[in-house]
């Protein structure tokens, strides 16, 4: 494919991104920066890796793959080529790796002293556990955000890797990789940015500390206010086996809410601690009286905070999220469209995920300006797929 700087559009447009390639928190920090108009460079293994690569792999939309072969230093000298015009660089080794590979933070700020060089990683850079392997739930389960999720007493459950990966880890690099960016804009100088999924999952459940501090908070799960402790913040079966879910906090939309269900004469006192099973199984059987479809049309569009549950395919056909576009087809594949959006500077989506690691290699390179591409690609520093 042809390849050339500046297709994005957003807010982050003419930012280059150095990105060695990783799994799962790093290139959807990745990719939420080139959905957001930079100009991000892949640089992977030859033959790629693990989870990393294919043609239906969004993570890995909207920049180019080129694959070098680390082990020689022709490579790294070719990376450190593409650091010295960079605002930033991503990756997520463990700790020690990229310094032993040449590519550490003082080795590159030693070519570029502007660079924000971001580090995603489970634990940390430092602390006992930085050296041992993990993945998602391992990490929230230490920050101790796993011990509550769920609504089954007897054990957690997770949310696939939504809460560690991209919640607690993606998200924070890229905020600390922003942040770090608007610093070196004034000081000329750049940082280290140590995101841990740790760090950011602990600072994602500050809601629970400050309940905990308070006296307010049972450390059990369907014990609280947000966790299905209380029958009118809670999901309910449909009569097609479906579901709904119910956010009725508020005495105004509480109210509502029992009246459109039709328990408002019937429903015992929501605050009698005696009576809070009493007032479940009551909302339970009365949800089981409709399909999911029928207490749609009651409830969407009204105050009474219910929404039906409905899974990722059907997502985009959502009446509210069609209007917003907030799903989008492109290249055959149905995907979330850029966020969070902006009113000047609108961003768009640019390449597809590339289908083979290193299929940009030559076009890329070039662009970045690196010098004799075809006698990296000659020598096997570089591959072109």
């Amino acid at each position: 494919m042809s390849y050339e700087l500046g297709q994005g559009t957003g807010p982050l447009r003419g930012v280059k991104v150095v990105e060695i390639a990783g799994i799962g928190p790093g290139p959807h920090a990745c990719m939420t920066l080139a959905d957001l108009g930079a100009d991000v460079i892949r640089v992977e293994r030859p033959g790629g890796q693990l989870l990393a690569g294919g043609p239906h792999n969004l993570l890995n939309r909207g920049r180019p793959s080129v694959a070098l072969d680390l082990k020689r230093p022709e490579a790294i000298a070719t990376v450190l080529d593409l650091v010295r015009d960079a605002d930033l660089l991503v990756e997520g080794m463990r700790p020690g790796v990229a310094e032993r590979l040449g590519l550490g933070p003082e080795q590159c700020h030693e070519v570029n002293p502007r660079l924000v060089y971001g580090r995603m990683t489970g634990w940390g850079q430092e602390g006992p556990l930085a050296q041992a392997a993990g993945h998602d739930m391992n990490y929230i389960s230490v920050a101790g955000a796993l011990h509550g999720l769920g609504q089954d007493k007897g054990r957690p459950h997770f949310p696939a890797n939504l809460v560690g990966d991209f919640g607690g880890g993606s998200t924070y690099l890229v905020i600390g990789l922003l942040a770090a960016l608007l610093e070196a804009r004034g000081s000329g100088t750049g940082q280290v940015v140590d995101a841990a999924i740790v760090d950011g999952t602990a600072h994602l459940n500050t809601m629970t500390a400050a309940f905990l501090a308070a006296g307010g908070y049972k450390e059990e799960r369907a014990a609280n206010l947000l966790d299905g402790g209380v029958p009118y913040y809670d999901l309910y079966e449909t009569a097609d086996g479906r579901h709904m879910s119910v956010g009725a906090l508020e005495p105004q939309f509480y109210d509502l809410f029992v009246e459109l269900l039709g328990i408002a004469e019937s429903a015992p006192d929501r605050f009698d601690p005696e009576r809070v099973e009493e007032l479940r199984t009551l909302i339970a059987e009365r949800f089981r009286t409709r399909t999911q479809a029928e207490w749609v049309e009651v409830f969407e569009g009204t105050d009474a905070c219910v929404a039906g549950i409905i899974p990722i395919s059907e997502a985009a056909e959502h009446p509210h999220l069609a209007a917003r576009g907030t799903y989008v087809v492109r290249d055959d594949m149905l995907q979330p469209a850029p966020a969070p959006r902006f009113s000047r500077t609108h961003a768009t989506l640019t390449t597809p995920p590339t289908a083979t690691p290193g299929a940009d290699t030559r076009e890329a390179l070039t662009a970045w300006g690196v010098a004799d591409v075809e006698g990296l690609i000659a020598g096997g520093a570089a591959v072109q797929a």
